[in-house]
């Protein structure tokens, strides 16, 4: 039940961990119910994952989002989405909400909502950030237990 970094905190406490898959599965429903498409939300779990570090989701999500539509050329050059120009309007404002709710310490998170605001409807704007709230929680539970990768 551990691994060389520490306990598998999911496998010691099953219960928060089935929780933290409701929020999951709860928020798979609502964003097509508010217009956001699988592959937004997939780039965004690989751009959390990438900034944290965590393998175990970016051996999930990288897969999860070529199989939602996420052209390879833009998952090669995620990481620097700021200097290129593959990315939709869109995909940039959910990339800089992502980035400013994962590094917390920019203190950039109502600024990067506000901008978002400006593309998406405000429904969506929350949708995007519950997803980036919850990639952060996996990462997290994964890091923490040292999860290898899928």
């Amino acid at each position: 039940m551990s691994s060389k970094h520490g306990p598998y905190i999911d496998k010691f406490f099953p219960e928060p961990y089935k929780k933290m898959l409701e929020v999951s599965k709860t928020m798979r429903q609502i964003y097509p119910e508010v217009d956001l498409p699988l592959s937004l939300i997939e780039l965004i779990n690989v751009r959390v994952s990438q900034i944290n570090g965590c393998g175990t989701c970016l051996s999930l999500h990288v897969p999860a989002a070529r199989k939602a539509g996420v052209p390879e050329k833009k998952l090669d050059a995620l990481a620097a989405w700021h200097m290129v120009d593959e990315f939709t309007e869109q995909e940039r404002a959910a990339l800089q909400l992502a980035e400013s709710l994962t590094l917390l310490g920019t203190h950039q998170g109502h600024l990067a909502a506000r901008v978002a605001c400006e593309v998406f409807a405000e429904e969506q704007v929350a949708a995007l950030e519950w997803a980036i709230v919850t990639i952060n929680a996996f990462n997290r539970i994964s890091i923490a237990s040292g999860h290898p990768l899928l």
